[in-house]
């Protein structure tokens, strides 16, 4: 169950502010329709996370654990330093709504918004991490709805009022005490 929660806590915390909640804003304001759109963030998330937890339990499937012990600290703490990094939105990507209407545009634009983007890589540490994907693919993608949901909803009215640096400051500091964590191989001193 560790999984899951700190997956949600984690990716609902670096999804503030992220292009992606960015893109739910925008979604929101031109459409009005948040049913499809909550429906296209799910179906996208699942899809794009579900392929990172392969991803990530495939590499620790090939990779010693001495190995990943070091990739893994070094990509969260590479994490702590990207969530610092303010996201923008590229206008192309709102484009897709008019060729594929609502759900279809949220799919793909969230699908494409994803790729690559700190919560993907995240999804793939925490599985690898954890070596349990289909709770962590379940917890980052309860992560993104928590922060995305609510950006359909409110839209742009409540998003100024969110402290995005400190906000983007905790998440950061969570993966970068996981790093510290992994590298110092921390959970080896409870199981003595």
């Amino acid at each position: 169950m560790e999984a899951l929660f700190i997956s949600t806590g984690v990716v609902a915390l670096a999804e503030i502010g992220d292009k992606t909640q960015l893109l739910a804003f925008i979604l929101a304001a031109r459409f009005k329709k948040p049913i499809p759109i909550i429906a296209g963030i799910l179906a996208a998330t699942l899809v794009n996370h579900g392929l990172a937890g392969a991803l990530g339990a495939w590499i620790t499937s090939v990779v010693s654990p001495d190995i990943m012990r070091w990739v893994l600290g070094g990509s969260f703490i590479g994490m702590a330093i990207w969530t610092l990094i303010p996201d923008k939105i590229e206008e192309e990507e709102t484009q897709v709504a008019k060729q594929f209407g609502v759900f279809g545009a949220t799919l793909i634009t969230f699908f494409l918004a994803e790729m690559g983007d700190k919560t993907q890589i995240a999804t793939v540490a925490l599985a690898a991490h954890y070596g349990t994907p289909l709770l962590v693919v379940a917890g980052t993608t309860l992560g993104m709805l928590i922060a995305d949901v609510p950006a359909v909803f409110v839209g742009n009215k409540f998003a100024a009022k969110i402290p995005m640096k400190l906000v983007h400051a905790v998440a950061a500091g969570i993966f970068a005490v996981m790093g510290l964590l992994t590298l110092f191989q921390v959970d080896k001193l409870f199981h003595a």
